[in-house]
């Protein structure tokens, strides 16, 4: 009589392979059972209009702006912006928010003045932590539309 552990083998085998298929077949019947069938508020219509939002990233990278974000002196947020060829930016107007990027919606409005030489600095200050600093930078006619993380102490 053959008492080798290798004759059951292909028992063991057949039944990991039935345990995988169940495991799948379990987070199938989850995924499908639980998806809410939305994955944003605006997903579709944006679809819908996707080559206008390429067309205006195309149209906002030929410009060649840059916009610098940081923090300055008592946590009052600075910006720097430059024009393609590196020369300061004067800016017709800057729409900014500063949002928390995690935890608990926090958002402040900034209004920046000029401090000279395309540098802005903000009337309010933030509280320590991250920060996403949305921004609307109108110059010469055109928008710039921009998106900086800052980070305070």
């Amino acid at each position: 009589m053959n008492s080798s552990a290798w004759r059951w083998f292909p028992h063991w085998l057949i039944a990991s392979m039935a345990f995988v298929f169940l495991v799948n077949a379990y987070m199938v019947y989850d995924a499908y059972t639980t998806f809410p069938g939305v994955a944003g508020q605006d997903g579709f219509d944006l679809s819908n209009e996707y080559k206008q939002v390429l067309e205006a990233a195309r149209k906002q990278a030929a410009l060649g702006w840059q916009v610098e974000a940081a923090i300055g002196d008592g946590r009052y947020p600075t910006l720097r912006l430059t024009g393609k060829d590196g020369s300061a930016l004067a800016a017709d107007t800057i729409a900014a928010r500063a949002e928390r990027p995690v935890g608990p919606p926090s958002t402040t409005v900034l209004t920046f003045r000029s401090a000279g030489e395309g540098r802005y600095k903000a009337e309010q200050t933030l509280a320590a932590g991250q920060w996403d600093v949305m921004l609307s930078v109108q110059a010469n006619g055109h928008v710039f539309n921009a998106t900086r993380r800052v980070a305070t102490r």
